[in-house]
C-alpha cells in the first residue's frame, strides 16, 4: 500500500512538471509583442490654431487582450506620458466601446480585437507653415489572456508639419471608422437611485432607438458591481436599468452604456429620484430650445445667412409696402425657414433611427450636396455684384411679383438650408440634446432653430417702430448690394475647401470650371 501511494506520487509530479513544461513553453519570450501598437496622424500637416487628431492603434495577437480606462475587477489602465513641442497640446484618449469578458467570476473590460484611441492634438495660432513638430509618447500598458498578464511598454513617435491641414482621402476614412466605434455623448443628464444593494439607473432615451444586449460599463471604481446581472427595461422615452450597488457609491459618476454592439453612450450619472429625472429632462428641453433660438439668431451673422436677410430688411425698407403685406412676408419668410429646419431635422432622426451616425450638416458628407451649396451660393453672390440678375435669390422678385407671400417663403427656405453650413460652431449643444431627446422634443428644438434664424426679420415686420428706424432707399441700396457680394464669395470658397477634402484633384477643377460657366451663361 505505501509503494502504490509512493507511485501515485510520482505520477502526480510527473504530470505537473509536464504541464508546467507545456504551460511555459507557451508563454511569450522577453521580446515577444503581444499588443503592437502605432502612432498615426490624422494630417501630416496640421494648420496653425487648428485640432487635429492622433490616433494610437492597438493590435492584440493571439488570444491576448488589452484594457478599456476602467479595466473592471481587475486589470490596469494604459498610462501615457507624453512629449511635445512648445505650441502644441494634447487631450485625454478617447476609448471605443469596450466588451466584457467574464474569468473566474471577474468581470474585465477589455478590448480582443484592433482599436484606436483617439487623442486631441491642438496648435497654438501663429506657428509658421513648414514648422517641424515632432511628437512621442510613452505607453504602459497590461497585455491579458485568460491564464497570464504582462506589462509591456512602447514608444511611439511621428513628426507633423504645420502646413494647410490637407488630408489623404484612405487616412479620412480610417479616422471616420475609428470615430463610429466611440461612444456618443448624451448631453441630457441620467439619474440614480440607490435602495439597499440595489441601483437603479433612469437614462431619458427616445424610444425609436433600438438596443440589443445593453451593458452598463462604469468609469469609476465602486460605483456599481461589475460582475453583477443588470436588467433593463423600457418606459417610453426612458431606459431603466438595474444592478447591485457598489461598494463606494459616489453622488454623480461617469459611465459608457452600451445600445448594440455598434452604439454607446457617455453619460453623466447622478443620485437622485424619479422626480429629480422628470425636471431635469424638462429643464434640458427648455435649455436645449432657449439654445437653439439663440444660435439660429446669432447665424444671421454669419456670412452664409447675413446677406440673405439684408435683402429682405432691404425690401422692406423700400417704398409702398403696406403693414399688412410687412407681416405677410414675415410670416411666409419665418415659415420657410422653420420647415426646412424641421425637414432636415426629421430626415436626420429618421437616419440615425436606421443606425447611421449622422450629425446636423449630415448633407454635407455628401459631394454632390457641396457642390450644388457651392453654385448656389456663387450664383447669389454673382447676382449681389450684379454680374447677373438671379430672380429667384432677388429678394424673391419672381415670386413676389407672382404672390409676395411666395417668394418671401422660399427666400426663408433658401436661408435656411444654406445656413446649415455655418450651424456647428453655435448649435453642437442644443443639436447635440436633440438627438437624444424624445422625438416630439427633438422636432422642437429644430423649429426653435428655425425661429431663431427668422427672428430678425419676423420683428421687422411686426414691429412698425422697427421698419421706421429702416434707412430710406436710396442710391445705398445699390452698394450695401456690392458689399454682400464678398460674404457670399467667402462661403462658396469656404465650401469649395470642404469639397476640395473629399474628390480628386480632377473633380475639384470641374467644381472650379462650373461658376464660370454659371457666369458666362447668364451673359
Amino acid at each position: 500500500m505505501p509503494l502504490l501511494s509512493l507511485k501515485r506520487l510520482l505520477l502526480c509530479f510527473c504530470l505537473c512538471v509536464i504541464n508546467l513544461t507545456g504551460w511555459a513553453a507557451e508563454m511569450p519570450g522577453p521580446d515577444d509583442v503581444l499588443i503592437a501598437s502605432s502612432l498615426i496622424a490624422a494630417t501630416e500637416a496640421p494648420s496653425s490654431g487648428s485640432t487635429t487628431t492622433l490616433a494610437i492603434l492597438m493590435e492584440p495577437q493571439g488570444e491576448w487582450h488589452g484594457y478599456w480606462k476602467q479595466p473592471g475587477d481587475v486589470g490596469l489602465p494604459a498610462r501615457f506620458t507624453w512629449h511635445l513641442p512648445d505650441g502644441v497640446t494634447v487631450g485625454d484618449p478617447a476609448y471605443p466601446l469596450p466588451q466584457t469578458l467574464l474569468i473566474e467570476g471577474l468581470m474585465n473590460h477589455v478590448y480582443e480585437h484592433p482599436y484606436a484611441l483617439l487623442v486631441d492634438l491642438t496648435l497654438d495660432d501663429g506657428l509658421p507653415d513648414g514648422t517641424a513638430l515632432p511628437i512621442r509618447v510613452d505607453m504602459q500598458y497590461l497585455a491579458c489572456r485568460y491564464d497570464a498578464c504582462v506589462p509591456e511598454r512602447a514608444s511611439l513617435e511621428t513628426t507633423l508639419h504645420v502646413g494647410d491641414g490637407r488630408q489623404s482621402p484612405d487616412v479620412a476614412a480610417r479616422f471616420a471608422s475609428w470615430r463610429q466605434a466611440l461612444p456618443r455623448p448624451l448631453a441630457a443628464p441620467a439619474s440614480f437611485s440607490v435602495d439597499g444593494d440595489l441601483l437603479r439607473l433612469r437614462v431619458p432615451l427616445p424610444a425609436s432607438v433600438s438596443i440589443h444586449n445593453p451593458h452598463l460599463f462604469s468609469a469609476t471604481r465602486g460605483a456599481i458591481d461589475n460582475v453583477a446581472p443588470q436588467r433593463v427595461e423600457r418606459h417610453d422615452d426612458e431606459l431603466i436599468l438595474e444592478t447591485r450597488a457598489g461598494d463606494q457609491v459616489p453622488d454623480a459618476f461617469l459611465a459608457t452604456l452600451k445600445l448594440s454592439d455598434s452604439l454607446g453612450l457617455d453619460i453623466d450619472v447622478r443620485r437622485g429620484g424619479p422626480a429629480s429625472a422628470t425636471g431635469s429632462g424638462l429643464s434640458t428641453i427648455l435649455l436645449a430650445l432657449a439654445g437653439a433660438i439663440a444660435g439660429g439668431l446669432l447665424l444671421n451673422l454669419m456670412p452664409c445667412v447675413f446677406p440673405i436677410l439684408s435683402l429682405k430688411a432691404m425690401s422692406l425698407a423700400r417704398s409702398g409696402i403696406s403693414p399688412a403685406i410687412a407681416r405677410r412676408d414675415a410670416v411666409a419668410y419665418t415659415s420657410g425657414v422653420v420647415l426646412v429646419c424641421i425637414l432636415l431635422g426629421a430626415v436626420l432622426l429618421v437616419l440615425r433611427a436606421a443606425g447611421a451616425q449622422v450629425g446636423w450638416a449630415f448633407q454635407l458628407q455628401n459631394s454632390a450636396v457641396i457642390l450644388s451649396l457651392m453654385l448656389l451660393t456663387t450664383a447669389i453672390a454673382f447676382n449681389l455684384a450684379g454680374l447677373f440678375e438671379l430672380s429667384a435669390i432677388n429678394a424673391g422678385a419672381k415670386l413676389t411679383h407672382q404672390s409676395g407671400a411666395s417668394g418671401a417663403f422660399w427666400t426663408g427656405a433658401l436661408a435656411a438650408f444654406i445656413a446649415t453650413p455655418c450651424s456647428g460652431p453655435f448649435m453642437a449643444a442644443a443639436l447635440g440634446a436633440a438627438l437624444v431627446l424624445p422625438t416630439a422634443a427633438a422636432m422642437l428644438v429644430f423649429a426653435g432653430l428655425g425661429l431663431g434664424i427668422a427672428l430678425p426679420f419676423l420683428m421687422l415686420g411686426f414691429i412698425p417702430s422697427l421698419q421706421r428706424r429702416l434707412p430710406r432707399p436710396g442710391p445705398w441700396m445699390e452698394t450695401l448690394r456690392r458689399l454682400l457680394a464678398v460674404p457670399m464669395f467667402l462661403t462658396a470658397l469656404a465650401l469649395l475647401w470642404v469639397l476640395g477634402h473629399q474628390v480628386p484633384a480632377n473633380a475639384l477643377v470641374a467644381s472650379l470650371a462650373a461658376p464660370c460657366c454659371l457666369h458666362s451663361g447668364s451673359g
